[in-house]
């Protein structure tokens, strides 16, 4: 069943307005980064030739390609995320859902799976753009790989916050800005943490920090590092806010 509703979701989306307006502004967004970052690193190719084991097109470009994709991401995920299950509730079709024979755990896996789906068609259709370079150059496969599977799992984790906002509300709108607010304070809040415990020496305390902000446990994909501890963050993160999730359905379904 959680397929079925994935299928259900995925499908939903692609009829929304809304999704193919957000995902028209992220791909011109990232295409326009993308030419003007290789237009630089044209330009820069005369003092590259000079310089011992200079970095490549994959490390110039195609890097801070993903790095934009993971920003972009964070405003796109709660505008993509706030209906799925706020708007059920507004329309009073939750009712319907919860009262069906199907667990809290596949209603939400079901949701988180097709939005997920969906977020990975973008990253998909941006991978396009550095593998153009193909034609004339040569990539960094390693790097390329690590910073998909980065940028899948931080896709991801937003979904799993997204998610959970949704089901705080029954205003999708207000959804959007709760999930908003939930990443941009774990991201400041992991990052302020992180360095002030790292300035005064406290690494084990920074480390555990870290937890909080999806972002910095991306950027070790970014340097072509497939770091088993960020991994790991990433992935108790989405299984937190989606345990967050099915407990708050399950306290739906109880309340009637």
């Amino acid at each position: 069943m959680i397929f079925t509703i994935a299928g259900k979701e995925l499908k939903t989306l692609f009829a929304s307005p809304l999704a193919w307006v957000v995902l028209t502004f992220t791909q011109l967004i990232l295409a326009f980064g993308f030419l003007k970052r290789l237009d630089d690193f044209m330009q820069l190719q005369p003092q590259l030739i000079q310089v011992p084991n200079p970095p490549g097109i994959t490390e110039l470009v195609v890097a801070p390609l993903f790095s934009t994709i993971a920003v972009v991401l964070l405003f796109a995920v709660p505008l993509l995320a706030m209906r799925l299950i706020a708007e059920e509730r507004r329309n009073q079709t939750m009712v319907f859902l919860v009262s069906a024979p199907l667990s809290m755990t596949e209603i939400a896996l079901g949701k988180f799976v097709g939005l997920v789906t969906f977020l990975l068609l973008i990253v998909g259709i941006t991978t396009l753009m550095p593998l153009a370079l193909l034609l004339g150059g040569r990539l960094d496969f390693g790097l390329l790989a690590s910073l998909i599977i980065g940028v899948a799992l931080l896709a991801a984790c937003f979904a799993a916050v997204a998610l959970y906002a949704s089901c705080l509300t029954a205003q999708p709108l207000a959804a959007a800005m709760i999930a908003f607010s939930l990443l941009l304070g774990m991201l400041l809040a992991g990052e302020t943490a992180a360095e002030g415990l790292r300035g005064r020496g406290w690494q084990v305390p920074a480390a555990l920090a870290q937890v909080l902000s999806p972002l910095k446990n991306f950027e070790p994909f970014g340097k072509g590092v497939i770091d088993s501890y960020a991994i790991a963050c990433l992935l108790l993160l989405i299984a937190t806010f989606l345990i967050l999730t099915i407990r708050r359905l399950d306290a739906a379904r109880l309340r009637g």
